[in-house]
């Protein structure tokens, strides 16, 4: 992208400290996909940006540079909803690291920063985050060439069958015959067709859901753990113990 970048849309989804008081942060762009920039002096006492680099928050930003590292020179912050409680936090959390390791840098993808922004928002007022997360799954895999309709099996051509168990493979989508390297085998189609119509209620459903997007997230992160999962772990086992 051009050395001088004006009032771009971007997101916070990674930040940690750099030399002595900057930060080196980590953008979800507009324009410019996945960026990072030096915030300098962002860590002194006197400069507003700690506070302005925050996740989840709308900001407008100015940088310049060539290179892989650019320079962070306006920050502004618009106001947007943003989550809350602990699962929509850890849910965020999920999200911003999960485009800080699948997406490649300076690869934009408009669609799915239109889809983050929905995500953010939806996470404000969810008490429900499951649906949230596996739209925002689908519409991320989509947007990577890694797309599949639900209710048809690619290996037959043939739509998927209620009565019928089917396999999911991240380079196939849903199949009806599942081989031994099939990663995933017994989906029922009766929860593959009803996940075609947007249904989300059911526990078989839910279940299904979150096998298949759990397999194809780790087919796009090529064996890079995602540390904000264990967060999810913690608070099942803190409600468990409640």
């Amino acid at each position: 992208m051009r050395g001088t970048v004006h009032q771009e849309p971007a997101y916070v989804i990674h930040r940690r400290p750099w030399r002595e008081s900057s930060l080196l942060v980590e953008l979800f762009t507009l324009n410019a996909g996945r960026v990072a920039l030096i915030a300098r002096g962002a860590s002194s006492a006197r400069s507003p940006l700690k506070a302005q680099l925050q996740p989840f928050q709308p900001l407008l930003v100015d940088w310049t540079g060539r290179g892989e590292l650019k320079t962070l020179t306006s920050v502004e912050v618009r106001r947007g909803p943003a989550p809350t409680r602990t699962a929509s936090l850890y849910s965020g959390l999920y999200l911003n690291e999960l485009l800080q390791r699948a997406l490649p840098v300076a690869d934009p993808h408009p669609k799915v920063f239109a889809a983050y922004i929905d995500a953010i928002s939806a996470l404000a007022d969810a008490t429900d985050v499951e649906p949230v997360l596996r739209r925002f799954e689908a519409a991320f895999a989509e947007a990577l060439g890694y797309g599949f309709a639900w209710d048809l099996a690619t290996d037959v051509g043939q739509p998927v069958l209620p009565e019928q168990s089917y396999g999911y493979d991240p380079e196939q989508g849903i199949v009806l015959n599942a081989g031994p390297g099939t990663r995933l085998q017994n989906l029922p189609g009766e929860a593959l067709l009803a996940l075609a119509r947007g249904e989300l209620e059911q526990a078989l459903c839910r279940q299904t859901a979150k096998r298949v997007m759990r397999v194809l997230t780790d087919h796009l992160l090529q064996g890079k753990p995602l540390h904000s999962r264990t967060l999810f772990t913690h608070l099942r086992g803190e409600r468990n113990e409640s």
